[in-house]
């Protein structure tokens, strides 16, 4: 059998091969079709459903405005209640439709990620093929194609099955890296339907919290009878005493004075205005921030030159209180720009637990570090109308942990954002971490035991 013919059979056998497979993915294909044809049906089905939810929750709040611009009395809290029962038990209901929704659509995600990979497999197969029968014809030069044939037509034969080949890988390629960028883009999407459910479970496990409270309170307010006022005075007055307690609470803050929480909650509404970040996350990240590292103390730098510096707690020098190369530079300037003695101003001790290489020197109740203070300070000073802020004063510290908050990213009320927010603000980064954790728990005290109350 001459050369050509075994080319030309070898490239009919390759292409043959491409054929079969793409006839054996076929039925798999109207399967798949059919499933997404399903998935498509569901979906539509729970959208549907979850409009009217939102429909009656939105009556509800409608009502629920309604009863609030009532003269206070025992009967009207009790509708209240009553209204904020059947709302919260109406956004369980669409917080679980969502969730199914959001399943399906993740079942699906995943399902196609894997056909695209089995796809990816399939195409480099053909193509190691094609790039062995390559490599045969490409030790031959074409030179030796044209002598070794008996007549030109031939020899032409061989280059045309030559060029045939050159061309398929190329097209097998760009199929491959079609099918790649294809699934990283569903892997991204699958990445955020992961983040939602996450975030509507979260909002659940709240919704079911408000209504086991709003049960409780209603059921303590039926047992008083319409003839004992005097009971129901002493609720209000119980209410109202608990609001004075909460607001005059001492929020403790890092390296300054302590203010009252109801100070520290208008600091955080404001920053939390100018921001879309959500004020009990701006709270939780300030009382962790005051909470962190506080075995160690504060310290003052005492060299200017290295960094060292001592606690003001109990005397205990450290060599790398603060960072000469990066921080000392900016942080003379900040204190000069406040009026503030560098020598005698608080900066975090480094955390013993970080090692020997982490440096402290952050300033504040948000703990900053001088550089990236600089960074933002310019936006601080724009949010609140100043020249120079200062990141020991509570309402700059506020405004200015808001401000970098959005900046990662923490902005909403998704639990996912403002977690992945909280570990950058940490620097370590990541989708979690114990940091972010105690962070977003905080949070979730500080919500429903502190401003839900003043709230009712």
């Amino acid at each position: 059998m001459s050369r050509n013919i075994r080319y030309i059979f070898s490239f009919i056998l390759v292409i043959a091969t491409l054929l079969s497979s793409f006839n054996l993915t076929k039925p798999t294909t109207t399967y798949a079709s059919q499933a997404l044809d399903n998935a498509q049906a569901d979906k539509a089905r729970l959208e549907s459903e979850l409009s009217s939810l939102e429909q009656e929750i939105a009556q509800k709040q409608k009502e629920l405005d309604g009863q609030k611009g009532q003269s206070v009395s025992l009967s009207r809290d009790i509708s209240i209640l009553t209204t904020q029962i059947k709302k919260s038990k109406l956004d369980i209901q669409a917080k679980n439709l969502t969730i199914k929704k959001l399943g399906g659509e993740i079942t699906q995600k995943s399902k196609k990620i894997v056909s695209l990979n089995i796809k990816i497999d399939t195409e480099k197969e053909s193509l190691a093929q094609l790039i062995r029968k390559d490599r045969e014809i490409d030790d031959k030069s074409i030179l030796s194609i044209l002598l070794s044939q008996d007549n030109l037509s031939e020899a032409y034969g061989d280059i045309n099955t030559f060029t045939s080949i050159k061309k398929e890988i190329q097209k097998s390629v760009d199929e491959i890296n079609g099918v790649k960028r294809e699934t990283e883009t569903e892997k991204k999407t699958l990445e955020l339907k992961k983040n939602q459910e996450t975030d509507v479970k979260v909002k659940l496990e709240a919704a079911k919290t408000a209504v086991e409270t709003n049960e409780k309170d209603k059921q303590k307010l039926l047992s008083i009878s319409k003839n004992k006022e005097a009971e129901y005075q002493k609720v209000l007055a119980d209410k109202a005493r608990r609001r004075s307690e909460i607001l005059a609470m001492l929020f403790n803050l890092r390296d300054t004075s302590a203010i009252p929480f109801g100070t520290a909650l208008e600091y955080a509404k404001s920053a939390s205005q100018s921001t879309g970040v959500s004020v009990a996350f701006i709270l939780a990240i300030i009382t962790q921030e005051s909470n962190l590292g506080t075995d160690q103390g504060s310290c003052y730098v005492t060299n200017m030159d290295t960094g060292e510096g001592k606690s003001s707690k109990s005397g205990k020098v450290f060599k790398n209180v603060m960072k000469p190369t990066r921080d000392i530079k900016p942080f003379f300037d900040i204190t000069a720009s406040v009026g503030r003695d560098p020598y005698k101003t608080l900066v975090s001790c480094p955390i013993a637990s970080a090692g020997s290489s982490s440096w402290g020197g952050a300033m504040g109740p948000a703990q900053f570090i001088p550089s990236t203070w600089n960074g933002i300070k310019n936006n601080v000073a724009k949010a609140l109308g100043i020249k120079n802020p200062d990141p020991w004063y509570a309402k700059d510290a506020f405004m200015a942990s808001a401000i970098f908050l959005a900046n990662l990213g923490g902005t909403g009320d998704s639990y996912t954002s403002q977690i992945k927010a909280a570990c950058k603000y940490y620097g370590s980064g990541g989708s979690s971490c114990a940091y972010g954790n105690q962070v977003m728990a905080k949070a979730k005290k500080i919500q429903t035991t502190m401003i839900d109350p003043l709230q009712n």
